[in-house]
């Protein structure tokens, strides 16, 4: 029973939540009713059994809760305006109807920071726990905790309507919308904590709303392109693992069970995306990944390319992420020992102090430069830093195999 809550709190958790805010008009009200909701669940299901539509019966229970709480409600009158929305005037969300999309645009308004949108997002139409948002964040749990606080309170007090913005305002406000939608399917990628690898909860809802939002806006390059570059990475997503659980790299993935559907897809929407204006970040990305897509071999990947690619991203999307991905590419273009270099003037940068991919990295060049002790202390940093299970596990096998040349 606990695992078919667990299932519909991954699957249906955004739905049911911005259904009951489309009533409530108040996101913390929303968010108590639908956690109660999923509590109440606990209990009726194993009595009962499990609904033929799990969502259906979260999202009539979380909404009659609510109905009952603002009934009785002396405020009633008071909380109705705290979400706005305007039901005279016709817009892009009346064709598409999806209560996500709603609340996705309330949560990354621009009078929020932009921290404050893909914090928000995350908690409410991703459903992660604050520990998990601060996880992403690299920031402790308290100080994420009062973040989200002020964004739902800051929502309130400016009236910030519940609906997508009309067509004149799409442009100004998609950027924001499509970063929370990328980092919403780089978090269920590689999940931050657990054992999972994949959460494709999170990496099959951010290209649900990547799809919507591409139905809202099929001329704009920027969001053919982010769905472009969803497609292309979720293609390689089950042979991330191997059938014991073991991580398996790009070069030890069987590419014939690759998504081609995908990919190709993918490639039709980078193609029109390039066509319309010159590449965006989300462009440059795709792109790289479908060079990694096309590549018949791991021996044939077009390493000079996608180093050329990188350092093009670069320009657009100045990040020390980006710095380490196309040091990885040089790493496999010139050598362990050129990647290495192109590694270290990352290790004084703050942003990745935390971020155990950069020590992860370091560890694999050390490793086949045969810089054992090096080696060792940075697979120990990477592991103190490392979260996720099947990653951990990786990390100790690598780690005990450097061990074993001291």
């Amino acid at each position: 029973m606990v695992a078919a809550v667990a299932e519909a709190y991954r699957r249906d958790w955004a739905v049911v939540l911005s259904t009951t805010a489309q009533l409530t008009r108040d996101l913390d009200l929303a968010e108590e009713h639908t956690q109660d909701a999923y509590a109440q669940a606990l209990q009726t299901w194993e009595a009962t059994g499990i609904p033929d539509r799990p969502g259906a019966w979260l999202t009539t229970t979380a909404r009659n809760r609510a109905l009952d709480a603002l009934r009785r409600d002396s405020v009633f009158r008071r909380r109705m305006p705290l979400l706005v929305t305007d039901e005279t005037t016709r817009g892009p969300e009346d064709a598409l109807d999806d209560d996500r999309l709603r609340l996705i645009f309330t949560c990354t308004h621009p009078a929020l920071s932009t921290d404050a949108q893909v914090a928000l997002t995350l908690r409410l139409v991703c459903g992660l726990s604050t520990p998990e948002v601060a996880r992403a964040f690299l920031v402790p749990p308290a100080t994420m905790a009062a973040r989200i606080t002020r964004a739902k309170k800051k929502i309130a007090a400016a009236r910030i309507p519940y609906r997508v913005p009309g067509p004149d305002q799409l442009d100004e406000r998609v950027s924001a919308v499509l970063e929370v939608v990328h980092l919403i399917f780089t978090t269920g990628h590689t999940a931050p904590f657990g054992a999972d690898l994949v959460r494709r909860d999170l990496t099959d809802g951010a290209i649900g709303l990547a799809r919507l939002l591409h139905l809202l806006m099929p001329t704009n390059a920027e969001t053919t392109a982010l769905l472009a570059l969803l497609l292309l990475n979720a293609a390689r997503q089950d042979t991330r693992e191997a059938d014991d659980g073991r991580l398996l790299l790009l070069s030890e993935q069987d590419r014939t069970r690759w998504d081609r559907r995908l990919i190709a897809e993918g490639q039709s929407l980078l193609t029109e995306a390039l066509l319309r204006r010159p590449p965006t970040r989300y462009a440059l990305q795709a792109a790289i990944s479908a060079l990694h897509a096309e590549a018949p071999s791991w021996a044939d990947t077009d390493w000079e390319e996608i180093v050329s690619l990188y350092d093009l991203l670069l320009q657009l999307w100045p990040s020390p992420v980006v710095e380490l991905n196309r040091a990885v590419a040089i790493g496999m273009r010139d050598g362990p020992r050129a990647g290495l270099d192109a590694l270290t003037p990352l290790l004084a940068d703050p942003a990745l102090a935390t971020y155990h991919y950069l020590s992860a990295t370091r560890a694999d060049f050390l490793r086949r430069l045969e810089h054992w002790p090096q080696a060792v202390t940075a697979y120990r940093e990477a592991l103190a830093l490392t979260d996720n299970e099947v990653e951990r596990t990786f990390l100790t096998e690598r780690l005990s195999e450097v061990e074993r040349n001291l």
